[in-house]
C-alpha cells in the first residue's frame, strides 16, 4: 500500500514545488490568476508526474514481474509520452485558454518552440546530437571500467533487460516513431515546461527517475549526463529544438544500429 502511494505523495510535492517556483520566476499563466485553475492544472501535473516519473520508485527492490512482450500493444510503448502530452496541455489550457487575446500565450512560446530558424537548431542539434552520443558512450564505458576496478561489478550489467531485445525486434518504422516521440515529448516535457521553471538539475534528476523503469541502475549514468547535456544546449540557444534533433538521433542511432548490433553478439538472447 505505501509503495504505491509514495508516487502519488512525490508527484503532488513535485507540482506543488514546480507552481511555487514559477510563480516566484513571473512565469505562472495568467489563467493562473484564479485559484480554481491553478489547482486545477497543479493537480493534473502531479497525477502525469506521478505516474510517468515516479512510479519506477515503487517497484525498486522487488523482482521484476515475468511480462509478456508479444501481448503489448504497439500503442501502449507510447503511454508515458501520452501522459505527458496530456498534462502539458492540461497545463496550457488552464492557464491560457479563454482569457482575452491580450493575455493569450502560445504553447510554442511557452515550452521553447520559438526560434529565428528551426531549421539550422536542428542541424545544430543533429551535429549535438552525435558528438554527444560519442561522448557519453565513452563516459559510461570509463565509469564502467572504473566501477569494475573498485569492485562494483555487480553494478555493470552481464546482460540487456528482457525488454532491450524484445524492443530491437520491433518493426524499424515504430522504433524510428519510438526515437522521434522519445525527442519530441520528452525535450517539451523536461527542458521546454520544467527546466525553465525549475531549474537545470531538478528537471535532470526527474528526467533520471522516469528512466528507472528500464530496471538498470547503470543506464541512470548515461541517461543523467545526456539530459545536462540538452538543459545546456537548450539554455545557450534559447530554444529546444536543438535539443529535440540530438535526443531523437541518439535514441535513433541506439535503437536501430548499436543495440541491434550488440545483441548480435548474444545468439541467445535475441528473440
Amino acid at each position: 500500500m505505501l509503495r504505491s502511494v509514495v508516487p502519488l505523495l512525490l508527484g503532488a510535492a513535485a507540482a506543488l514545488g514546480f507552481d511555487l517556483r514559477a510563480r516566484r520566476l513571473g512565469l505562472s499563466p495568467p489563467g493562473f490568476r484564479e485559484p480554481a485553475r491553478r489547482a486545477a492544472a497543479t493537480t493534473l501535473l502531479a497525477i502525469v508526474l506521478a505516474l510517468a516519473v515516479f512510479q519506477p520508485l515503487a517497484s525498486l527492490g522487488r523482482p521484476a514481474p515475468e511480462i509478456d512482450f508479444g501481448a503489448i500493444p504497439a500503442w501502449q510503448l507510447f503511454l508515458v509520452h501520452l501522459l505527458m502530452t496530456g498534462g502539458l496541455l492540461a497545463w496550457w489550457a488552464c492557464g491560457f485558454l479563454g482569457l482575452p487575446r491580450g493575455e493569450w500565450g502560445s504553447l510554442a512560446a511557452q515550452v521553447g518552440l520559438r526560434a529565428p530558424s528551426p531549421p539550422r537548431e536542428i542541424g545544430l542539434g543533429l551535429v549535438i546530437g552525435l558528438a554527444s552520443w560519442v561522448a557519453v558512450i565513452a563516459a559510461v564505458v570509463l565509469v564502467a571500467m572504473a566501477a569494475a576496478a573498485l569492485g562494483g561489478d555487480h553494478w555493470i550489467p552481464s546482460r540487456p533487460p528482457p525488454a532491450i531485445p524484445w524492443m530491437a525486434g520491433l518493426p524499424i518504422a515504430l522504433r524510428a516513431a519510438l526515437a522521434l516521440s522519445a525527442g519530441v515529448v520528452e525535450e517539451v516535457f523536461f527542458r521546454g515546461l520544467l527546466q525553465p521553471r525549475i531549474g537545470l538539475l531538478a528537471s535532470t534528476a526527474l528526467f533520471a527517475l522516469a528512466h528507472l523503469s528500464y530496471d538498470q541502475p547503470f543506464m541512470l549514468v548515461g541517461v543523467t549526463l545526456l539530459s545536462i547535456v540538452y538543459g545546456l544546449v537548450a539554455r545557450w540557444r534559447q530554444s529546444i529544438w536543438a535539443p529535440i534533433a540530438a535526443h531523437f538521433l541518439f535514441d535513433a542511432i541506439q535503437l536501430l544500429i548499436v543495440i541491434p548490433a550488440v545483441l548480435r553478439q548474444f545468439p541467445a538472447g535475441v528473440p
